[in-house]
């Protein structure tokens, strides 16, 4: 693992108005799906990256049979405003009607092809009760551990974003305030999985930070720590040998990192699936004595 420096101000040169925020594409999942299956060629975790372009190519499919939607109220996203709070935070949503009929139905569809343990997990959110089910998805959404079945998270976490995401595509950029706390997601209050330098149109060489939950995405200036806001001895960290499409930024101050994946150097990057293709860099981060500021709810690991 190698490490550079760089200065806050020296590559963040945007001209003109600033996208602040980016709500997810119709596409979304289908364009996850397609990268995941790309990276799984001649990739050690192949097996593990293939099961999750299924579930995101099932993640599309629930989208697109979601009936249209309505924000929320007029007065709820002016309050939320006003105050800089998410419009979609859970504690004040809920969770979402009909989220369990789809966490039983991805269950059903990547069980097929699975080994017999993989499967035979699976079959326990299909016949698990409502009450357990609503039981891991809020320790999900609240980042507990404790009593969270990992091997089932992703999925249970799969259906969450589906409704999230959905939920998000019914706003309006305009409908939503900058954050009060930077690294939270300004739409849901969700953190971020990572983070990537986008390329075309406005957001040209623009970093944001990609919800874990509604997969909204908020600017985040370059070379300053995504986590505490600090902007003295940012490094980045990439693989020896590799194209460096996925760095990782360290901050000192708090000890922290988060990916960033370079969609400049591969315009088909996907800031889930390029994070999840990347375990080694978390592992060497790890090692580094830094701790990650994001998750990726396609892969959680239970209490330590």
């Amino acid at each position: 693992m190698t490490t550079t420096l760089l200065q806050p101000g020296e590559i963040e040169a945007a001209a003109g108005d600033i996208p602040e925020l980016r709500l997810p594409p119709a596409d979304l999942f289908l364009t996850r799906a397609h990268r995941l299956d790309q990276l799984a060629a001649d990739h050690t975790l192949g097996d593990y990256l293939r099961f999750v372009a299924r579930l995101a190519h099932a993640q599309q499919a629930a989208l697109d049979a979601c009936p249209p939607g309505e924000p929320p109220a007029a007065d709820r996203l002016a309050q939320c405003r006003e105050y800089q709070m998410p419009p979609l935070a859970p504690a004040g949503l809920g969770l979402p009607t009909g989220w369990r009929d789809t966490a039983r139905h991805l269950a059903q569809a990547v069980k097929p092809g699975l080994p017999a343990p993989g499967q035979a997990a699976l079959e326990s959110i299909p016949g698990s009760d409502d009450a357990w089910l609503d039981a891991q998805a809020t320790r999900l959404l609240e980042g507990n551990t404790q009593d969270l079945d990992a091997a089932l998270a992703p999925v249970i976490g799969a259906a969450l974003q589906v409704h999230w995401t959905h939920l998000a595509r019914q706003l309006q950029p305009g409908h939503v305030a900058r954050p009060e706390h930077p690294n939270l997601c300004p739409v849901c209050g969700s953190h971020p999985v990572s983070s990537v330098v986008r390329i075309g149109g406005a957001a040209n060489g623009l970093r944001y930070l990609h919800c874990v939950l509604c997969s909204s995405e908020w600017h985040v200036v370059r070379a300053k720590c995504s986590n505490c806001d600090n902007t003295r001895g940012i490094a980045y960290h990439h693989l020896e040998g590799k194209d460096r499409i996925v760095q990782a930024e360290s901050c000192p101050a708090c000890q922290a990192y988060l990916k960033v994946v370079q969609q400049e150097k591969d315009p088909l990057t996907d800031p889930v699936a390029d994070d999840l293709a990347t375990l080694t860099l978390d592992l060497l981060m790890d090692e580094a004595g830094f701790a990650r500021s994001g998750i990726n709810w396609y892969l959680i690991h239970g209490p330590a």
